[in-house]
């Protein structure tokens, strides 16, 4: 075979192992990239994403509504496996990011548990944008202390349900999440204590017609265990759940995570407050929150930015934690807006709406095309 076929075949031959080993070679990494848009004022499948009874909402009916967009990230699975070829092509994407799996995924944690997480995550954040967009407004919401979780094969279990309202331990009422553990280790291991609570499916039945839940409830006794440190318990967590004054429903599927808190409490406020607050601007954010109305930061800001602008927005609402790294590569024609409360939101948005944007508290100016 003359010397330059040899070479040709041999290279050849070459190049087919390394595409092979391309494709079959996996690495340990997940892409980020950016992932839809959802107008929180809007409809989603057909439905509106906010649905609100027994109080007034605005705008009226077939009034304009603007856009106070939640952003997403579109990330592989846990389960998935990128070769060596997906991440270059991640890697020379501008507008992708490839980043080693543990960090979006901890080992060992399985597909289920990571959407578990991800769905317990989100629901939190819906019932955290609610309280924070009525703390806004004045408007009062109670609380009541509830069965947070119940580990397994522990006295509790079977007895005692996850979003059951503890109403009283051995006859003393419950006023704080505390008090539970505080009267169940009043007593010795093996000994009897009493709770008295409201079912979870009967809680939330009255709940959902916006009324404190009363009536339907049962006294449940349970023989308490030693626990590691030789105190007296049960098996349960308690926790905090609000009592809202009217039903407020959020439906949006397919989404998971934290957050899209700060767009919830807004497109509340927006739904709950005569006129149009965003004054027909288009605009999209990001962040978590809490009941008190604290924005806290989110991963995938630069993925949140691209989506955001490739959408149509004009103005992005950015967690002041976000700030640094949205403004390294902020899309041409978006301008970053940085708020650390739900307040510095409110009044970004009335900035907005009348054109004085002179004033915003803005990461930096817009950047790159």
């Amino acid at each position: 075979m003359p010397r330059r076929t040899a070479t040709l075949l041999a290279s050849t031959l070459m190049l087919i192992a390394l595409l092979c080993a391309g494709v079959l070679i996996p690495v340990p990494y997940a892409e980020m990239s950016p992932g839809p848009t959802v107008n929180t004022l809007g409809d989603h499948d057909n439905e509106p994403v906010l649905q609100i009874s027994g109080h007034p909402t605005y705008p009226e009916h077939g009034q304009p509504t603007g856009h106070l967009n939640m952003t997403t990230v579109r990330v592989t699975g846990p389960d998935y496996t990128m070769n060596l070829f997906e991440a270059f092509a991640g890697w020379l994407d501008h507008d992708a990011t490839v980043v080693p799996h543990k960090t979006l995924y901890p080992e060992g944690q399985t597909a289920e548990q990571a959407d578990q997480e991800n769905a317990e995550e989100f629901s939190q954040s819906q019932e955290s944008a609610k309280a924070a967009a009525l703390g806004q407004l004045h408007i009062p919401v109670g609380s009541q202390t509830v069965v947070a979780s119940v580990v397994k094969d522990k006295p509790a279990d079977g007895l005692l349900h996850a979003g059951d309202v503890i109403k009283a331990v051995d006859g003393k009422q419950i006023k704080a999440a505390g008090d539970v553990a505080k009267l169940v280790t009043r007593h010795k291991p093996g000994e009897k204590t009493v709770f008295t609570v409201i079912p979870a499916k009967v809680a939330a039945a009255t709940e959902k017609k916006g009324k404190k839940p009363a009536g339907g409830e049962k006294r449940i006794a349970i023989t308490t265990a030693k626990a590691d440190d030789g105190r007296a318990v049960v098996g349960i967590q308690a926790g905090v759940d609000h009592i809202f004054p009217f039903p407020i429903d959020i439906k949006l599927a397919d989404v998971g995570g934290p957050s899209a808190g700060l767009m919830f409490a807004l497109g509340i406020v927006d739904k709950l407050t005569p006129g149009n607050m965003t004054g027909g601007k288009f605009v999209a954010g990001t962040g978590t929150i809490d009941d008190k109305g604290n924005v806290g930061p989110i991963g995938g800001v630069s993925m949140k930015t691209v989506g955001a602008r490739d959408n149509g927005a004009q103005f992005f609402l950015t967690p002041k934690a976000n700030c640094a790294a949205a403004a390294k590569d902020t899309p041409k024609g978006l301008t970053l807006v940085k708020v650390g409360t739900i307040g510095d939101a409110v009044k970004a948005l009335k900035k907005i709406s009348s054109g004085d944007t002179a004033g915003l508290p803005s990461c930096s100016p817009a950047g790159r095309s």
